[in-house]
């Protein structure tokens, strides 16, 4: 299987492509237990003008269409930046057993300020998680892949 960064520096490319498609620079995939791709999912709030729109809740309405609660336990959901409240909510009431994100929620908004398309929450994935009742492993921050997952955010937000 291939390494969290490696899926993470995925994530980074389908970022990418949502800009290109005229939504904000976020991207989510979902992984299988033997390091398959199942989903890969940009963020399409700003096309679409669905607050909900955000690429891991996106990718969570499709994988909960497709895959089993007992399936996507055994899933890894890889995102550019930390889940905010509300995908947290999609990937718990999903069943993904396991999140692993690139840079913290608190690093985005430094990145995007008050920007009101981007109204950061200071709410972590891993509080919303413990709010529940399944064991959901979270995997967070990459220090070290920060400023390259940054890098498609500057100038963005200005």
């Amino acid at each position: 299987m291939k390494s969290d960064v490696f899926y993470l520096r995925r994530c980074d490319e389908v970022s990418k492509e949502s800009i290109n498609h005229g939504n904000t620079p976020f991207g989510a995939i979902l992984v299988d237990g033997e390091g398959n791709i199942l989903l890969e999912q940009e963020n399409v709030e700003v096309t679409t003008g669905d607050c909900t729109g955000h690429a891991e809740t996106t990718l969570m309405a499709r994988a909960s269409r497709k895959y089993s609660k007992e399936f996507l336990s055994k899933c890894t959901l890889y995102s550019t930046f930390e889940p905010c409240a509300m995908c947290s909510g999609a990937i718990y009431w999903g069943g993904v057993g396991r999140v692993v994100y690139g840079a913290s929620e608190t690093t985005l908004l430094d990145l995007t300020g008050d920007n009101p398309q981007n109204p950061t929450m200071s709410l972590s994935c891993r509080d919303v998680f413990a709010a529940g009742q399944k064991d959901i492993e979270v995997v967070g921050p990459f220090p070290g892949l920060e400023e390259e997952l940054m890098e498609v955010h500057k100038g963005f937000w200005k």
